[in-house]
């Protein structure tokens, strides 16, 4: 049986550097018309955060953020970019019976992103993902699935974690597979999931010796989180 719940979301940041905290407060969702019935929250991050008996605060320096396109270059053929970012920051939060609330929630700063072509990450920043007018990428949990009981000490549990995904100044429900592992203090998981580039009012960056790029993007994400506690 699942640990769910049902409201609008309101992004407010908590856990969040300045800039990230005041663009995640600032966002408000504008869901596709034909987006999947996911639930989603309604909800004050940052009073989310306040309240809730335990809080994980995700660390960038451990943790990272990550793309996976599938691409076709001239004269090449097939080939895999992946772009990696640090800037990664969050807050994961509990009940006082340990179950995982809505609200917990994770910002990107995507001017960070960065692969193995710096022409390519300067032409996804200005063009693709226009990461000065929206510099962040930012997750809430709506509900947490496949969980029926409180994370058990030192084992490892797979979930689905549904939720919006904002990027690009849209937000659009999305589901995560992921992993966590409980282990006193520390929290660690891995999350992952795709989306269409179009889904979020972007432009294909075909340019130069690149002659087409895969519709789905993979996410992944790699967090180190430390309880309030310690």
């Amino acid at each position: 049986m699942g640990h769910r719940v049902s409201r609008q979301v309101n992004v407010i940041g908590a856990g969040i550097v300045g800039g990230m905290l005041m663009a995640v407060g600032a966002m408000s969702p504008v869901l596709a018309q034909d987006a999947p019935a996911t639930p989603s929250v309604t909800c004050n991050v940052e009073e989310a955060v306040a309240a809730a008996a335990v809080v994980y605060t995700v660390g960038g320096e451990e943790s990272t953020a990550s793309y996976v396109a599938q691409e076709e270059l001239a004269s090449v053929g097939a080939n895999e970019v992946v772009g990696t970012t640090n800037a990664i920051i969050g807050s994961i939060i509990f009940d006082e019976e340990g179950m995982p609330l809505e609200c917990s929630n994770f910002a990107v700063d995507m001017r960070t992103l960065v692969t193995d072509e710096a022409r390519r990450d300067n032409y996804l920043r200005s063009n693709t993902l226009q990461s000065d007018e929206f510099p962040f990428a930012t997750f809430v949990v709506a509900s947490v699935e496949g969980l029926n009981g409180p994370l058990a000490e030192g084992e490892t549990t797979a979930v689905q974690l549904l939720g919006d995904l904002t990027l690009h100044g849209v937000t659009q429900p999305v589901t995560w597979e992921a992993e966590f592992t409980r282990d006193g203090e520390s929290l660690t998981g891995t999350a992952t999931t795709t989306f269409v580039i179009e889904d979020y009012d972007m432009e294909k960056p075909i340019i130069g010796p690149v002659v087409s790029i895969g519709d789905e993007i993979v996410l992944n994400v790699e967090i180190t989180a430390a309880s309030d506690a310690g």
